[in-house]
């Protein structure tokens, strides 16, 4: 079944895996680089499996056969509305700017 890409929408046109980011450049001529720690699959993949990935739906996403990953270039550009980690201090920094913020509400509160 064939998939269109919606008008405006950025898409991958090539990855690259350290190792610890997920480097992709998309069609608009921006790269995204985000930390490995944020994928554990490609995190603990060998290089060559890292390296093995092909385009979901034009470009909308990545995929990685052989350890079952796939991940969409709006969560790498907008990852505070797609990832939850266990780890705050990997958390994009939108996110953990709030949860910052809401930890310290709560003491002022619970001073008084």
């Amino acid at each position: 079944m064939p998939t269109s890409v919606e008008h405006g929408e950025s898409v991958a046109v090539e990855v690259t895996c350290s190792d610890h980011a997920l480097t992709v450049v998309l069609d608009d001529g921006r790269t995204v680089s985000v930390p490995l720690a944020w994928f554990p699959r490609l995190l603990n993949a060998t290089p060559q499996q890292r390296n093995e990935w092909e385009p979901i739906g034009g470009g909308i996403g990545i995929h990685w056969e052989e350890i079952d990953e796939d991940i969409s270039v709006a969560s790498l550009l907008q990852p505070e509305k797609f990832m939850r980690l266990a780890n705050a201090a990997l958390q994009p920094a939108s996110r953990a700017r709030q949860r910052r913020s809401k930890s310290r509400r709560r003491v002022r509160a619970a001073r008084g």
